[in-house]
């Protein structure tokens, strides 16, 4: 597994995240199903990981697996998810993390619905939801001066 990026000291983490997040993104916690905050989300945005503030998965990607946890079809860019066999619960899933922080997302699943045939099942509490409009306000526009 490739070092992340952003990282921070633990004591850090603690500071920066909530401790039902912490335990998601630092110890692979799972939240309980249809307890998420973004299961449902009816605005045009982005998710973003909740520790580092990374571009993960976009609203045009979301859908409803009916499982109980927020559902994308794909990562917002190639190398945004990192992937890794997890053994754990004795079964052989592949766990999802935030490429930049390390920090837990969920697991990713080969039954997705669309064409893409990937299901990220994703914990609400390692997003943060940026609308679009935030997002435009968030980014200043270029402006051209004349001489």
């Amino acid at each position: 597994m490739a070092t992340p990026e952003f990282q921070l000291e633990d004591a850090e983490w603690r500071e920066r995240l909530s401790p039902a997040q912490y335990k998601v993104l630092r110890h692979a916690a799972t939240e309980p199903p249809w307890s998420g905050e973004y299961l449902h989300v009816d605005e045009d945005g982005v998710f973003r990981c909740a520790g580092c503030g990374a571009e993960l998965f976009s609203t045009d990607a979301k859908f409803d697996s009916g499982t109980g946890w927020p559902s994308f079809d794909r990562a917002v860019a190639e190398g945004s998810v990192a992937e890794h066999v997890d053994h754990t619960l004795g079964m052989r899933r592949v766990e999802i993390t935030c490429a930049r922080c390390g920090g837990h997302l969920g697991h990713v699943f080969p039954d997705g619905p669309t064409e893409t045939g990937q299901r990220y099942c994703v914990n609400s509490l390692s997003l943060q939801f940026q609308t679009e409009r935030e997002e435009q306000e968030a980014t200043p526009a270029e402006t051209s001066s004349e001489s």
